[in-house]
């Protein structure tokens, strides 16, 4: 759709914050109108697309199929435009500095790190956007992007954080289940739970590559649950659902608390790690060059 074909930004806005709310009634008072006029914004919207976005219950509101796949680009569309109001709105106090990086990355070893980058600059506003999914600094709100796989990120800015070995795992109960798991032979009586790419990263681990490097053929790849949440993943694999591959900072606190174990010595094959992504055009800024120098030096220790 051209930018001349858009629907009108407030009719989004009236979406966005309908569908958030799935009331009309809540979203007139969050956006100091009427019910009647987010009414309006409603079926002009359905009109210009051509689709009904939501269902008029007796007493609540549904959202159709069209506007559950339109949502989360309006929400995500939204929060950038803040993002962007927000950094022109503060340049004039601080410098801000937006970093995505996958939850585990994050948690695990990013935020307890952090506070020392901010004690070192204590003018630059830091926000850090837990996330997976494939990113393109150039078109997001984002300075640096931190993506875990094989460094194959053209365009960009790439610099190797941590080396990761991608293991298989699986509950302790599983290695005296019946059947028992305590060898690779052994793996085809259990189930294989995938931890899929959220951005169809090409060079993501998968189950048909490990079992193909162990020279193992007999065991359909594809079988078994699909995630693409590594907390989902990680749930299933502690209910003993099944054995998953998993990068080893994101299962390092289980392995060691014995929560989870390792049933097979052999690790996944390639070099995988965390990467930090920075637009090649915005490495001499000085939030971002001074974030870089700050994590390149703190990988390096680690």
């Amino acid at each position: 759709m051209t930018p001349s074909r858009m629907p009108p930004l407030n009719a989004l806005r009236a979406f966005e914050v309908a569908g958030r709310a799935l009331s009309f009634s809540k979203a007139a008072s969050e956006l100091h109108v009427t019910p009647a006029a987010i009414s309006h914004q409603i079926k002009s919207l359905d009109e210009t697309l051509g689709v009904k976005l939501f269902h008029r219950l007796n007493r609540s509101l549904q959202l159709t199929e069209a506007g559950q796949v339109l949502l989360p680009g309006i929400r995500r569309g939204f929060a950038n435009l803040s993002a962007a109001v927000e950094r022109v709105q503060s340049q004039s106090d601080w410098e801000s500095l937006t970093i995505s990086a996958p939850p585990a990355f994050g948690a695990k070893w990013l935020i307890p790190r952090i506070v020392d980058f901010r004690n070192e600059h204590p003018g630059i506003q830091v926000r850090i956007d837990p996330s997976l999914e494939a990113v393109d600094p150039a078109r997001e709100a984002v300075e640096v992007a931190i993506r875990f796989g094989q460094g194959n990120y053209p365009g960009l800015q790439v610099d190797h954080l941590l080396a990761q070995q991608v293991i298989p795992v699986c509950s302790p109960a599983l290695l005296h289940s019946d059947p028992p798991l305590k060898s690779t032979s052994q793996l085809i009586r259990h189930t294989l739970i995938h931890f899929d790419s959220p951005s169809e990263d090409p060079d993501w681990p998968t189950w048909e590559e490990w079992l193909l490097a162990n020279g193992i053929t007999q065991i359909n790849p594809h079988r078994g649950p699909h995630f693409t949440s590594p907390n989902f993943t990680m749930q299933a694999v502690l209910a003993g659902q099944g054995v998953a591959l998993m990068p080893t900072l994101v299962v390092e606190d289980e392995l060691a608390n014995g929560r989870l174990v390792q049933p097979f010595s052999q690790p996944y094959p390639g070099q995988f790690g965390y990467y930090a992504l920075t637009r090649r055009d915005r490495l001499e800024e000085h939030p971002v060059a001074a974030f870089r120098r700050w994590l390149i030096a703190e990988a390096s220790i680690a």
